[in-house]
């Protein structure tokens, strides 16, 4: 996987802070991400970004003009052999996502996660498909939003589309699972929605339901 980092000059007598995601980076182990070369530039649709296994283009399309967000992943998509577009989980940013998913698509590329499919999404157009993270605050982010939890759940939409071969999974997870005593309800993502009940009866595929959580691939 490449990246690049650009070096630039700090001010005398001053430390240039590094960016979290480069703080994150020197802490990780896999060498790919940990020895990774960072560098800085404006997102345009000229953009000149060197050949890499992986581009992430994270909570970024909502912040360009909508006359650029498609010139900019179709020049990435053809710079890359995997693209992973994520945006906020609202209607609005589901809607960015779906449309790099469908120029992702139409530039030969193949869906890896999450969609099970290549086809229509079935939330278009509503709430649309988010997934959920946890993340920690800090004092001084507790602070800015006056909030009193060490945490809050950060909604996001995203997809991963590749040139290189992928199996996506059978069927994909959508809501939290509601458990009742002796039965687990998923909702589901296939080739279209539904629902599957999965009780005690199933041994093996129960206690399977009992651990599956929001977001994960589903057998």
């Amino acid at each position: 996987m490449s990246t690049a980092r650009h070096r630039g000059r700090a001010r005398p007598g001053r430390h240039r802070a590094r960016p979290p995601t480069r703080r994150l980076a020197t802490s990780a182990t896999h060498p790919a991400v940990k020895d990774a070369m960072w560098r800085r530039s404006e997102i345009r649709a000229d953009l000149n970004t060197p050949p890499a296994d992986l581009i992430s283009l994270s909570y970024v399309l909502g912040e360009l003009p909508a006359a650029v967000r498609d010139p900019v992943v179709r020049r990435l998509a053809g710079r890359a052999t995997t693209v992973a577009v994520v945006e906020p989980g609202t209607p609005a940013g589901h809607a960015r996502v779906l449309a790099a998913r469908d120029q992702l698509i139409g530039l030969g590329m193949r869906v890896a996660a999450p969609c099970p499919h290549a086809a229509s999404c079935p939330l278009a157009g509503e709430d649309g498909c988010h997934f959920s993270a946890r993340l920690p605050r800090t004092g001084l982010h507790r602070r800015l939003k006056s909030a009193e939890l060490g945490f809050e759940d950060e909604k996001f939409s995203y997809v991963i589309a590749t040139s290189a071969s992928a199996i996506p999974a059978t069927s994909r997870v959508l809501r939290h699972p509601r458990t009742r005593k002796g039965l687990v309800t998923l909702t589901l993502c296939a080739d279209g929605l539904r629902e599957e009940n999965v009780s005690k009866r199933h041994g093996d595929l129960y206690r399977a339901a009992r651990s599956v959580t929001w977001g994960d691939p589903w057998l």
